[in-house]
């Protein structure tokens, strides 16, 4: 039988769903040399929201993990995730900057780059397809799924044909929020591996949230899957994605090749739980079929976030309401993917609506943007109100119907002028990214003579050694501030959130 590969995300999207992405480089690098020998395909080291928590909470530059990461990692190809013209934020940005962020991802020691639209307008990735290819860069690009009247398998063919006629090297299926059921994957693989042909290789990453991830793994595989993303046990279920050493172990058992060794996989095992322990982070654990996800569709990171926002403004009581009104909202927008950024663009919508007790009475820029083209094109349609609303804010008649990226002017030449100079095309990137004072505090830390990045390999045997030798940091806690009308998350000790407001 065929050989099932494997896309390791224990140190990127399985942190950033079960620990706020907080994970540093002091708990990655010791590691990363025993995870390199293990047999994965390739490790997923960044993208979501790693990059932004890099900078604005880590204060670690997400350039420097990548080549410390690659100077760790020398048999197993480590993978990076943008969103198309979004990049790492949820800004969208023009074509000189996409360009020259994906080649400083190759410079930087990256191997592979996976990619998507959210809306699934396969414009908005042409550039970076391009770009990934011309860098040297494994591309593998693909489709955010959702559920709605208009994501039928034809629609997610017909995006798979487009897409691989811009010669990628892999296709893959996003499922960020858990939402595929087994029955599900029956009639989506066929109609992808019919579209994609019988040589593409086709990947599927999928979350737990749904309880059903495991088994639609299990479906997925004789039906043409050969890619699985998945993490490793303590990492793995809740909001994060399936543990590896169920396929390793059922799949194995079924004739299929697997490079992967369960007792490799406990060592590993045994240093997450090390970690968590350690750092006071929580563990994964199996979530049950939620009836409930599958309507608002909302992720797992959104809905803590949308508690804390309710009781911020003193709504708390109204949850289930903002939930309810975000599938109408959701409708009325065109059945956009609920992930970020149309993820918090349409909870925003459904608050604001539920707290003036009127349907679209304000529309926030983002979304009048979304609705007049200059995100992409809109997978439904959207409410005529929204369209004229949003005219009328941005001062148009009709819609973009352009390519969205040639709407943004080149960046370069201004943040040259203005920001400039730069010690780096990094550092240039950076300041694209973010303003001023958040790129002075990330220096303040990154330049500061002494600071350590060696991170040497320990002792990686015994449980109970590994949790002696990792060493204890303070541990931290998020404390939201108000100031004024705007609400900040400042990480430290409790005191230090006091001092600040």
């Amino acid at each position: 039988m065929k050989e099932v590969k494997f896309v390791d995300v224990s140190v990127r999207d399985a942190p950033q769903s079960l620990w706020a992405t907080r994970i540093t480089n002091d708990m990655i690098m010791p590691f990363a040399p025993r995870m390199d020998e293990m047999g994965f395909d390739w490790i997923d080291l960044e993208g979501g929201a790693v990059f932004d928590v890099c900078v604005r909470y880590l204060r670690e530059d997400p350039w420097e993990r990548m080549r410390l990461m690659a100077e760790r990692c020398t048999r197993t190809p480590l993978n990076i995730w943008t969103r198309g013209q979004s990049l790492f934020t949820f800004d969208f940005f023009p074509d000189d900057i996409v360009d020259l962020t994906i080649r400083r991802i190759a410079a930087n020691g990256m191997h592979r780059h996976t990619f998507y639209d959210t809306l699934g307008d396969v414009r908005n990735i042409e550039l970076a397809i391009k770009t990934t290819k011309e860098a040297g860069l494994y591309c593998c690009a693909g489709f955010a799924y959702a559920l709605s009247p208009v994501h039928t398998d034809g629609f997610y063919a017909d995006i798979a044909t487009e897409i691989i006629g811009h010669g990628v090297d892999a296709f893959i299926i996003k499922d960020a929020s858990g939402l595929l059921t087994p029955d599900r994957i029956r009639t989506l693989v066929p109609a992808i591996r019919n579209a994609i042909g019988p040589d593409m290789p086709l990947e599927l990453h999928s979350h737990c949230r749904g309880g059903l991830a495991e088994l639609c793994y299990l479906e997925a595989v004789p039906l043409g899957v050969d890619v699985l993303h998945t993490a490793i046990s303590p990492m793995a279920g809740s909001d994060s994605l399936p543990p590896t050493e169920y396929f390793v172990r059922h799949l194995g058992d079924l004739g299929y090749g697997i490079k992967l060794e369960l007792d490799d996989l406990a060592e590993m095992a045994d240093y997450f739980i090390a970690l968590a322990e350690r750092y006071d982070k929580p563990l994964g654990i199996h979530k049950r079929y939620d009836p409930k996800l599958y309507e608002h569709q909302i992720p797992g990171g959104m809905i803590s976030n949308l508690h804390s926002q309710l009781a911020d403004i003193g709504m708390s009581d109204r949850f289930e309401e903002v939930l309810v009104e975000a599938v109408q909202v959701r409708e009325d927008l065109g059945y956009p993917v609920v992930v970020s950024p149309f993820a918090q663009y349409i909870v925003t919508q459904s608050v604001i609506n539920v707290a003036q007790g009127e349907r679209y009475k304000t529309i926030p820029d983002e979304i009048a943007r979304y609705a007049m083209g200059f995100y992409g094109r809109p997978v439904g349609p959207i409410l005529p109100r929204i369209i004229e609303k949003s005219a009328d804010h941005l001062g148009l008649k009709e819609p973009n119907v352009e390519r969205a990226g040639e709407l943004v002017e080149p960046w370069i030449p201004r943040l040259k002028k203005e920001r400039g100079p730069f010690k780096s095309d990094d550092d240039l990137l950076l300041a694209a990214f973010y303003q001023p004072p958040v790129l002075e505090e990330l220096y303040a830390v990154r330049d500061a003579p002494g600071r350590r990045t060696d991170y040497p390999l320990p002792a990686l045997t015994p449980l109970k050694q590994l949790m002696n030798e990792v060493e204890k940091r303070p541990t931290l806690k998020y404390v939201s501030v108000k100031k004024g009308d705007f609400t900040f998350e400042i990480e430290g000790p409790a005191s230090q959130a006091v001092a600040a407001e």
